[in-house]
């Protein structure tokens, strides 16, 4: 694959409506424009569990330069309650400060909830970022902390971003609190690329249900849910609030809706992009069927074995006419995508099978001309600072085709390490199964997976305790959770009142 670079090209069209943009027209639009309408939300709304809201103001908010100085302003001026679900709450200046502007509004007599992932925020809180919060009467409380009950408990990750203030306002976004997304100047780090959306209307209701169910089985208690404050805005934009819990996958529902409905443009940007099989076909079909189907993806990443992973699913997407780039900044993060020039998504998800059926996560679909043209602008700037990947066949004889990509960094040798091990998942299938020729990239992760794999045997077949011991406690563990579970659960159940009836047959 060689680097070309991006496109500062405009596509401009025009959507009237709903019906014409994105839903193809089944029947009469002239005279049955209604029922198409009824239909769109009829799909919707069941693929991503969530109803459309309408009268809502929204507006696009671009990296921590505009988020972060919006999420300040709201929590100063906040009277009631102010409500953050949080995977990532850094202990770092960034944080700090979020901390301290938090503090200040729960000693005012705001009621202040604090909702951070266990596993995402790390030793945040064993640091004492929250320690001013806490000794200002708020409350924080960690999501899926391990436990000897469910010591895996944290796999299954609160990885979302919400901050709803006073029941009037939400933030929906992708970014988490912490310095990466203000950057480091002194050391040359740019912030990172990310993007989230304010919402005022009747949808901040469901952003506090969502935030009460997290805080619920986190343990705390909020009575009533703080939404009541929630008005009908001027701008009557519509919006769905999509929530998404661990094996629902109502986004990966929905985006493959929107892949299969969508007529003329599909943009994707995405941090993490390992796609499904269903969703890069779908996408595939998509470009093949005339949809300028683009993918905005980062070319170095704070996982650093995510890139190649995403890589070795550039070739059936670039077949198929889809135009991909690496975005050339420092990271980008943000988990976006636009059809149509009418509908858009913001919000935590990846596309991945980690976000889309393994975390807790949340995302807001909208369908408005004015959000979209604000989405592809900020795409199209995008571009500007990407560089686009072409295919490159170069054919030798009883060789496939081998795809070459133009490498323009080094990476570290621990992200090299780890690249080298996340290749094994994607040809084992290959050698297996024969799905797909092999590429001569993936030789390193095939030498690796055979001598894994006989290294392996000779341990089994030489020394097996090495393997039985651990096995033999792992089950034991389990064993032991099952039955005190069971037991919790059996003393719960309702006692049977006792027949005192006399005589009865």
């Amino acid at each position: 694959m060689a680097a070309r670079q991006g496109c500062r090209q405009r596509v401009s069209f025009s959507c009237p409506n709903h019906a014409t943009a994105i839903i193809p027209p089944m029947v009469n639009p002239s005279t049955d424009r209604l029922l198409v309408q009824r239909f769109a939300d009829q799909m919707f709304s069941r693929a991503a569990g969530a109803a459309l809201v309408g009268g809502n103001a929204v507006r696009v908010l671009r990296d921590g330069t505009e988020n972060f100085p919006a999420w300040e302003d709201a929590i100063a001026g906040a009277g009631a309650t102010v409500h953050i679900e949080m995977y990532i709450f850094r202990h770092d200046r960034t944080g700090r400060r979020f901390v301290d502007l938090l503090a200040r509004r729960a000693r005012a007599g705001v009621e202040v909830r604090v909702l951070y992932d266990w596993f995402g925020s790390g030793l945040s809180a064993a640091r004492g970022v929250f320690r001013p919060l806490l000794e200002a009467g708020g409350d924080v409380r960690a999501s899926n902390p391990p436990s000897i009950r469910a010591p895996l408990g944290w796999v299954s990750r609160n990885h979302r971003k919400l901050i709803v203030v006073d029941g009037r306002v939400a933030f929906v976004s992708g970014l988490c609190i912490g310095r990466e997304w203000e950057g480091v100047p002194d050391k040359g780090r740019e912030p990172w690329r990310d993007t989230g959306v304010e919402l005022i209307g009747p949808v901040v209701a469901d952003a506090e249900h969502a935030f009460a169910a997290s805080w619920r089985r986190a343990g705390g208690v909020i009575p009533v849910v703080e939404g009541s404050g929630a008005q009908t805005s001027a701008a009557p934009v519509n919006v769905r609030l999509i929530s998404t819990e661990p094996f629902a996958a109502n986004l990966l529902r929905m985006d493959l809706l929107v892949c299969s409905l969508a007529r003329r443009t599909l943009w994707i940007t995405d941090a993490y992009f390992i796609g499904s099989g269903s969703y890069v076909e779908a996408l595939r079909r998509a470009s093949e069927d005339g949809v300028d189907v683009r993918l905005l993806l980062p070319r170095g990443s704070d996982v650093g074995w995510t890139v190649p992973v995403s890589r070795s699913l550039y070739r059936p997407l670039l077949e198929s006419g889809v135009r991909i780039f690496e975005w050339q900044g420092t990271m980008i993060h943000a988990k976006t995508a636009v059809a149509d020039g009418l509908w858009s998504r913001v919000g935590s998800t990846n596309l991945n099978l980690n976000g889309w059926v393994g975390n807790w996560e949340l995302d807001v679909a909208i369908e408005d001309k004015g959000v979209a043209d604000a989405m592809e602008q900020h795409y199209l700037d995008d571009l500007a600072r990407s560089t686009e990947i072409v295919a490159e066949l170069h054919f030798a004889p009883r060789r496939p085709a081998v795809w070459l990509a133009r490498r323009r960094w080094r990476p570290r040798s621990a992200q090299r390490m780890a690249r080298t091990a996340t290749r094994f998942g994607t040809a084992i299938g290959a050698v297996v199964l024969g799905r797909r020729a092999l590429e001569t990239m993936e030789a390193k992760p095939i030498v690796g997976m055979g001598l894994a794999l006989l290294i392996g045997g000779a341990v089994l077949f030489f020394a097996p305790r090495l393997v039985a011991w651990p096995l033999a406690f792992i089950a034991a563990w389990g064993g032991i959770v099952f039955l005190v579970d069971a037991a919790v659960l059996w003393r719960r159940r309702p006692r049977r009142a006792k027949d005192t009836s006399a005589g009865s047959d």
